[in-house]
């Protein structure tokens, strides 16, 4: 019986030397004596950096305003005589834009146009005869004190008077009305918008760390939902203080509308320059690879890919301004940098620049 396991034993030994036998013959087959390993050289894309020129811009949300907007309302109540305005139409500073009936106010004018005539006339006979003391200081005070008083009800009437008139404040466009000649109104019924639209206000906010960046003056851009067309605007007030809320500055800007292509109320996509740079350093957002305390990018060095812990600025819609890190003549790698590690052999194919 153990004849049996030692002979089994003999056969297992020799098969597993035969084995071993065949792996280093094969192993010394593919690799020569004095051969060296094949190394793996990734093929990326590069870009070699130049100084370019950026213009750094803060894109933002507006709304446009007219520059000027009131509600028509009479300052006395009263029947509609008239309606002297078209609907939607441009009126100028001081046209007549509509006539309450005065006829009452008329004829209180006129008594007391005649009251103040008898009153100045009792006034300068009792003027007359204070001079020749036939009556006292006191009787001349009373007869003084019933004229001021009859010019005084006259001039308020008059007031009252000039009130059934209602005149354009400035010069705009006037919207749909809510009245008819004949309609009875007050000062609480509206009338009618007024709307100045040859300029319009555009009122935005910017956030909180571009607050010391901001000045009246500054000439921005914007485009409508509506339209690609894109129109300017300087601002010309800026709020004193942060909203506490938003952490936002709000400013206000004034844009031109003489084609009447523009409407208030409407949204605004606004750019806001900051500043504009001459040496910037522009690489492609792909280049960049996010890390714990930033990000970093990858450069060639002696044909090996080395990464670099940068610091970043702003951003175009396909680029990243570097702040640090990097240099003008370095080359870049801007493909398959996620599959790239520090010291990887890299082929690099520039990308063509102009």
């Amino acid at each position: 019986m153990k004849k049996r396991y030692i002979i089994i034993a003999i056969i297992i030994c020799g098969i597993i030397a035969l084995i071993a036998n065949r792996i280093s013959v094969n192993s010394k087959a593919s690799s020569p004596k004095g051969a060296q390993r094949t190394v793996t050289v990734m093929s990326v894309e590069g870009k070699v950096l130049q100084a370019e020129k950026f213009a750094e811009n803060l894109t933002l949300s507006g709304t446009l305003e007219a520059n000027e907007e009131i509600e028509i309302r009479s300052e006395i109540s009263g029947i509609v005589e008239s309606i002297n305005f078209e609907e939607g139409k441009k009126v100028s500073k001081g046209q007549i834009l509509f006539k309450v009936n005065d006829i009452e106010l008329r004829a209180q004018l006129s008594q007391v146009k005649t009251a103040q005539q008898l009153a100045s006339e009792n006034q300068r006979r009792a003027k007359l005869l204070l001079d020749k003391q036939a009556i006292s200081q006191e009787e001349f005070d009373v007869s003084n004190a019933d004229f001021e008083s009859a010019r005084a009800q006259a001039d308020l009437i008059a007031a009252q008077l000039s009130k059934t008139t209602v005149r354009a404040p400035f010069s705009g466009t006037i919207g749909l009305r809510a009245i008819s000649k004949g309609t009875y109104v007050t000062p609480s019924t509206p009338i009618a918008k007024l709307v100045n639209t040859s300029q319009l206000k555009l009122t935005f906010a910017v956030p909180e760390k571009y607050v010391s960046r901001m000045k009246v003056g500054t000439i921005l851009t914007f485009t409508t939902s509506n339209s690609k067309v894109e129109h300017t605007a300087k601002i010309y007030a800026i709020e004193p203080q942060v909203d506490v809320a938003s952490r936002t500055l709000r400013m206000r800007a004034i844009a031109e509308n003489r084609e009447d292509k523009l409407y208030p109320g409407a949204f605004a996509n606004v750019t806001l320059p900051l500043e504009t740079v001459n040496n910037a350093l522009l690489v492609p957002t792909e280049a960049l690879i996010p890390i714990q305390n930033g990000k970093k990018i990858f450069v060639m060095d002696n044909g090996k890919a080395k990464e670099i812990e940068v610091e970043t600025g702003a951003r175009t819609d396909s680029e990243v301004r570097v702040l640090s890190g990097i240099k003008v003549g370095d080359t870049i790698l801007t493909s398959g940098v996620m599959s790239l590690r520090n010291g990887t052999p890299v082929k690099v194919n520039l990308k063509n620049q102009s």
